[in-house]
């Protein structure tokens, strides 16, 4: 990878972590039309760690709370200064634990099918325009009135599971979890405000174990160029991050929906003319042919 494909891939995974029409799937086709081929799933998880510092850095004081109270939540902590169970933040910390466990269990049950079979290109672009369709689905129709200090079991599971989807290339993350929260009738801006949180332990678990696989030889990724990316995955994607919240306390998500179909269109053309193919060279694994 040159520094050049590392600053373009960079600036993707800024502008496309956090809306719903799926990073990995940018990287995947944007990697292969500028000679960088596919970047691969180490790549992508590592430069996600850019991206999820800015979630940490602009989620700060809720972050901070959250696990304050959570923390004070737990048995241990002496009856004069325990937060009641019963309180949103501390529930809500049980609740992103909860709903992380999915997608970190099938992540690495699934890891060899992750790195190479599931990054197929007509398996993303299925997934483009199912995915498209059921958020524009759920957000048109589904209830707009409930918010995060209305969160029950249930819907932390539910979330959880909605996130998981986003292991395939295609889904994405936020559309997954988005799309799951308009269907169980929360707010645009909390959908979106939990699809940030909720990622940000999956998202840091798998950047780190995919760092240590590199440093120990099981993985390879250009060290530098990955470096530059992911920081400029952060600036970006903190840009990002202030814009989409405006935009969703405002408008729908049909904008997204559209480009999702779009997207998958291009790349269905391309695919069929020769000048993208599905299977590339670091998706050619042990699973490929499952």
């Amino acid at each position: 990878m040159t520094w050049l494909e590392a600053v373009i891939l960079g600036l993707v995974q800024g502008l496309t972590e956090f809306l719903p029409i799926s990073s990995s799937a940018h990287l995947r086709i944007v990697g292969e039309l500028t000679g960088a081929a596919d970047p691969g799933a180490a790549f992508t998880a590592i430069t996600q760690i850019g991206t999820e510092t800015a979630v940490l850095i602009y989620f700060w004081k809720d972050i901070v709370r959250i696990v304050g109270h959570w923390a004070r939540s737990l048995p241990v902590v002496g009856p004069a200064k325990r937060v009641p169970s019963s309180d949103p933040d501390a529930r809500l910390g049980w609740m992103i634990i909860v709903g992380s466990l999915p997608i970190g269990l099938l992540g690495l049950r699934l890891e060899d099918w992750i790195d190479t079979s599931f990054r197929n290109l007509w398996i993303t672009v299925t997934m483009l325009v199912v995915f498209g369709l059921l958020l524009g689905a759920a957000d048109r129709w589904g209830r707009r009135e409930r918010t995060l200090d209305r969160m029950s079991w249930r819907d932390a599971v539910l979330y959880g599971l909605a996130q998981a989807l986003a292991l395939v290339p295609g889904v994405s993350r936020s559309g997954g979890t988005i799309t799951m929260g308009r269907a169980l009738g929360y707010t645009r801006e909390a959908a979106a405000r939990y699809s940030f949180l909720l990622a940000m332990p999956a998202v840091f678990a798998s950047g780190l174990y995919k760092a240590a696989k590199v440093l120990t030889g099981g993985d390879h990724v250009d060290v530098g160029p990955t470096a530059v990316a992911t920081l400029i995955a952060f600036g970006v994607g903190y840009l990002v991050i202030v814009w989409f919240l405006k935009v969703v306390s405002t408008g729908s998500f049909a904008p997204f929906v559209w480009y999702r179909i779009a997207l998958a269109a291009l790349v269905t053309v391309f695919l069929l003319t020769g000048v993208l193919d599905p299977v590339s060279a670091a998706a050619a694994g042990p699973g490929a042919a499952a």
